[in-house]
């Protein structure tokens, strides 16, 4: 009896279903992934959690300091009162630094606190150590895997915000 299904459209119909089933699949992978790496760093904090568009707030302004807050609420894909709420809310904790800007006195740039800078290094080097232990637990073969899918998940995450920037 001959077992290749190839003349029924069987395979060629579960490769279909296996493609159109791998985007809902990543994206829960990647969502699954970084919802347990939070809540573990989230554990062994001593101070007040920051909510996630605080932290990403916190790494724009620490990646291009002085950065303003129209041009942080488009980098961050949020309506400007929105950026204003967190800015005013992390400089009350001291967080942020609002100072005036010389060129423009109308205008704010944003600068990270010392505790700031702190807390972002500290939040990067015990996600580092988490991730590490982790990777470290998986077989040689699960950790070429995900050095090799590494440049792919970087053009994702391109496409993602450069979609994103489109007007």
């Amino acid at each position: 009896m001959d077992t290749d299904r190839t003349d029924t459209g069987t395979d060629l119909d579960s490769e279909a279903g296996r493609r159109e089933g791998f985007p809902e699949e990543l994206a829960d992978a990647l969502v699954g992934v970084q919802r347990l790496i939070r809540r573990r760093l989230r554990a062994g904090l001593t101070v007040a959690r920051l909510r996630g568009a605080e932290v990403e707030l916190l790494r724009l302004v620490e990646t291009r300091p002085g950065i303003g807050v129209s041009e942080a609420a488009k980098e961050l894909h949020l309506a400007g009162n929105s950026v204003s709420t967190l800015v005013n809310r992390l400089v009350r904790d001291g967080q942020l630094v609002r100072e005036t800007d010389p060129a423009d006195r109308r205008a704010a740039r944003l600068l990270l606190t010392g505790a700031a800078e702190s807390r972002l290094r500290d939040w990067r080097e015990r996600r580092a150590a988490l991730v590490r232990h982790q990777v470290d637990r998986l077989g040689e073969a699960d950790r070429e895997a995900l050095r090799a899918a590494l440049p792919a998940l970087r053009r994702l995450a391109e496409n993602l915000r450069e979609e994103a920037d489109r007007p």
